[in-house]
């Protein structure tokens, strides 16, 4: 099952997304207090993000953050998949294929849906592309504040 957050979720989702960071799936760790800001914007119905909890027989084994955007490359919106994480005893169970079906079902107008991932994660690089998604020939650029 997929929903979205609720209050109750906050401890799971602060001790699933410090395991997240933790992993090699990242390419550098960030503060448990982002988790924090992020849980509360999610649940302040923030327009540009929104988050989603995994279950399987009612418990939490992982969940999903989005984040929402226009783009002119496109021509409409394009829904970021900032961060999917499962459980290490669900993974390969078609937990996070079944999230990318959701997705679509969810987000119907939207015009891309867009993730990153590290280079050398060549599992979910695999899952990614029988998904159908390709790689984009840019390199990623931040600034951070």
């Amino acid at each position: 099952m997929i929903r979205d957050f609720t209050e109750a979720d906050r401890e799971i989702f602060l001790l699933m997304a410090e395991s997240f960071y933790s992993s090699d799936a990242v390419a550098h760790n960030v503060g448990a207090r982002n988790f924090e800001i992020t849980f509360d914007t999610v649940m302040n119905k923030s327009p540009f993000a929104s988050a989603f909890m995994i279950e399987e027989s009612g418990e939490p084994i992982g969940y999903a953050l989005l984040s929402f955007t226009y783009s002119n490359e496109v021509g409409g919106m394009v829904v970021l998949i900032e961060e999917l994480y499962i459980n290490e005893l669900h993974r390969g169970k078609g937990y996070a294929s079944k999230f990318f079906e959701f997705l679509q079902h969810e987000y119907p107008s939207a015009k891309r849906f867009r993730l990153e991932v590290r280079r050398d994660n060549q599992k979910a690089i695999a899952l990614y592309q029988r998904l159908e998604y390709s790689t984009l020939d840019y390199i990623q650029m931040v600034k951070d504040l």
